[in-house]
């Protein structure tokens, strides 16, 4: 080979040479590095194991053509001289042999005849001309069909079995030794599987019963020290008339106040569910309530009456200490705290204990129709307001590291557009339901799609960013701190967040919450997904039923959309015309209680909860054009609008407020409807094989959620600024139930200016603007 390589160097010419060598690229491809050499890198590329040309003396290039020709000659009589040995050697046989050997004497002769052109060609057209080859036959490209079917054969109840059981420990508290060590391990995983992992580790405060000091309530004769807590409630002991108030929402304090039961400084002992902790005490704090006790009643809670109860109260998301801005451990900010801290003292205790509490309340009787009445035995339920209660809250605040964990899988085309799966991983007690299976299903998910990228041949078009995130329970403390510390890199970056917290609740029903940009997909996924116990799909099982839910506040996909203005998704299979899993946030959330809500199939769901996540996000990373449907935001709109139209208009026709046109709203809803329109006909008319086409209005799409955000509050004071979704004095419903004309007027027109904003980034470029 050195003299052949000798040889053709002395044939080729050049002032100048290419050279050139392949090298792996990202997305799997070769790629052809051409580069100029000069004399003085020569040797050392060399030394590389290069080739090396370098020219002849210019006396040689007659000798040189003649050697040329000669080489041809004789290249093509030796091919000629084998296929013709080749056919007179053969011997007849049987079927098409002897066809088969002719083609081969006449593959040979052609070969050398292509040899002998090629370099004949290489010759007439100057050194610098490269040797041409037939391309490869391109990989045939995987269907939906083949993709979706790929994911399926790797999600399987017998791999779940084994990680369900590699995730389920006895505890897993926040900042806990058990919480690093699960963190260290789907660290280590993602490691194994090359996903480049990384780690955001944050300090917050973390707020824990002292040990020294227990919290207590006493009332009459009866004292007790309560087992579980809420965390961040207020501290102090305080004392007050006991006061029974339901759930404690608006409408049965309304109830109270109109059966002349005192508020102002009572103890409302309120009831478990409809609504979360935080609105709870909120709702008491707001009726000028001095304290909150919250219990299990056996009508909603179906377990002993022994068992204690665990929650947070913030009303809000993150690290309560440092609002707006990530805790991490190099920040100095001055000391502040979240609004949604509450101003009271706020206390679980348990069914028992309430009944001790209600069976000597006073009181009078609510009336059968208010639904006042629990299923505590041997207890009449009345308003009470009669005798004092005492409530002793001494929680602390424990400065506490917690940690985040990444791994991702990068896209071929868009690699800096992701979706995000995440998951919480601790919990109060074992958290089976609420941790271990989302943990689960995290990491089964990163093995599938990192093997159909592998072994598969799948090319997800953008990137896949799996997170399992710390402090969960606390109020999305890890996935808040992350938005925070990384909004302003991340938020022009998510496509979408899906949630894979409490995935798992139960056999036969399903519910979901999701922005209203993946409603359609939402509904497309239910109809692809096969029903757990039916031939039908999940649509076919949910019926008439309404699956769609409203967003809550505690919803770990909520500071997602609210905050970041990322659109969401989070959903769950569950029981349907049964309780709910009512055992989150107790130490009775086991692998076999939620094995009784399966029907012993949980390993089952918890695959078939994966191939629903997987197939959400496989369609966000997978498709040229976005599945972010803005339709669906028209009839939230509209609905919003109209509240808050008939609102102004009533108030302007009294002469209440003043100077306010409310067909400002209508026209700004207009404007979005009409934006909506031109960029549905735009997604409908774009070619999908025009790459930079797509991507523009991927991007365009991608800013609707971000813009309804308003930007006339400070993430601070007001952290969820969602005009539709948020909460706060900016949301549409809360300026319809505002009083204060003044305010009114204001968030009017801050909210009118917000939604012609969205409408205006729909349109793209600043020069079409006017046209809407």
């Amino acid at each position: 080979m050195d003299r052949v390589r000798s040889w053709f160097n002395h044939v080729t010419a050049s002032e100048r040479y290419s050279r050139f060598r392949l090298q792996p690229v990202e997305d799997g491809e070769s790629d052809i590095e051409v580069k100029l050499s000069d004399d003085a890198a020569e040797a050392e590329r060399d030394a590389e194991g290069f080739p090396s040309f370098r020219p002849p003396p210019l006396y040689r290039d007659r000798r040189s053509i003649v050697y040329l020709v000669l080489g041809t000659l004789l290249i093509f009589f030796t091919g000629w001289l084998i296929g013709y040995v080749s056919h007179r050697g053969s011997h007849p046989r049987t079927g098409n042999c002897s066809a088969v050997d002719a083609t081969a004497a006449a593959t040979a002769a052609a070969t050398a005849t292509a040899a002998a052109t090629a370099a004949a060609t290489a010759a007439a057209s100057g050194p610098e001309a490269l040797p041409t080859f037939p391309p490869a036959a391109p990989e045939p490209e995987l269907t939906w069909n083949d993709i979706t079917r790929l994911l399926k054969q790797k999600l399987t109840g017998e791999a779940f079995d084994g990680s369900l059981s590699d995730f389920d420990l006895p505890s897993r508290l926040a900042g806990s030794q058990e919480d690093v060590r699960l963190a260290n391990g789907i660290l280590e995983e993602f490691r194994k599987l090359e996903m480049q992992p990384w780690t955001d580790n944050h300090y917050v405060q973390l707020q824990m019963p002292d040990r020294e000091h227990p919290n207590r309530v006493a009332f009459a004769a009866d004292a007790f020290e309560p087992a579980g807590y809420l965390a961040y409630s207020a501290r102090g002991k305080v004392e007050g008339k006991l006061v029974y108030g339901n759930y404690g929402r608006q409408a049965d304090l309304e109830v109270l106040q109109q059966n002349n039961v005192e508020l102002n400084d009572s103890v409302l002992l309120l009831r478990a569910g409809t609504i979360s902790f935080a609105e709870q005490v909120d709702n008491a704090a707001r009726k000028r309530a001095a304290a909150v006790l919250i219990y299990p009643d056996v009508d909603d809670y179906k377990f002993d009456e022994s068992t204690p109860l665990y929650g947070q109260v913030h009303l809000g998301s993150g690290d309560p200490y440092t609002p707006g801005f990530p805790s991490f451990n190099h920040t100095q900010f001055p000391p502040t705290q979240s609004s949604g801290l509450p101003k009271i003292p706020a206390q679980t205790i348990t069914a028992a204990e309430a009944a001790t509490l209600l069976q000597n309340i006073g009181g009078a009787e609510p009336d059968a129709s208010s639904g006042f009445a629990g299923g505590l035995k041997s207890v009449i339920y009345r308003f009470g307001g009669v005798k004092n209660v005492t409530v002793e809250v001494n929680n602390v605040l424990v400065n506490t590291e917690i940690h985040n964990v990444f791994g991702v899988i990068k896209g071929f085309i868009d690699p800096d557009r992701y979706v995000v799966l995440g998951a919480q991983r601790d919990a109060w007690g074992r958290g089976y339901a609420k941790a271990t299976v989302g943990s689960a299903v995290l990491v089964e998910l990163a093995k599938a799609f990192r093997k159909m990228v592998e072994e598969d041949g799948f090319r997800p078009r953008r990137s896949l960013v799996f997170a399992s995130w710390g402090a969960g329970e606390y109020g999305s403390v890890g996935a808040t701190e992350w938005l925070e510390g990384y909004l302003s890199s991340i938020d022009r970056s998510v496509v979408s967040y899906v949630s894979l917290d409490g995935l798992v609740m139960g056999l036969g029903g399903f519910v979901a919450s999701a922005s209203p940009l993946l409603y359609g997909l939402l509904e497309a996924t239910m109809k692809e997904i096969p029903s757990p116990f039916s031939s039908g799909s999940v649509y076919d099982m949910v019926g008439q039923t309404e699956y769609l839910r409203p967003m809550a506040m505690d919803d770990p996909s909520y500071p997602f959309l609210a905050f970041a203005g990322i659109p969401s998704i989070s959903f769950h299979f569950i029981t349907p015309n049964s309780e709910a899993y009512t055992y989150y946030g107790t130490n009775l959330d086991t692998k076999d209680h939620l094995d009784y809500k399966t029907n012993h199939r949980t390993s089952e769901m918890a695959a078939m909860a994966a191939q629903f996540a997987g197939n959400v996000a496989l369609r966000l990373i997978h498709d040229h054009l976005l599945r972010l449907d803005v339709r669906h935001y028209g009839g939230e709109l509209t609905v919003g609008v109209a509240k808050l139209y008939q609102r102004v208009r009533q108030l302007s026709q009294s002469g209440r407020l003043k100077g306010v046109d409310a067909s400002w709203l209508s026209r700004a809803r207009g404007e979005f409807m009409r934006a909506a329109a031109d960029l549905d006909d735009a997604r409908e008319n774009t070619d999908l094989e025009d790459s930079e086409a797509c991507r523009i209005l991927n991007d365009r799409t991608m800013r609707i959620e971000r813009t309804l955000l308003s930007p006339y509050v400070t993430p601070t004071e007001t952290p969820f600024r969602h005009v539709l979704l948020g909460r706060g004095p900016h949301t549409l419903a809360s300026i319809a139930a505002n009083d204060d004309m003044d305010q009114v007027h204001t968030q009017l027109a801050l909210a009118t200016w917000t939604l012609q904003g969205c409408a205006n980034s729909m349109v793209g470029n600043i020069w079409d603007v006017a046209v809407l």
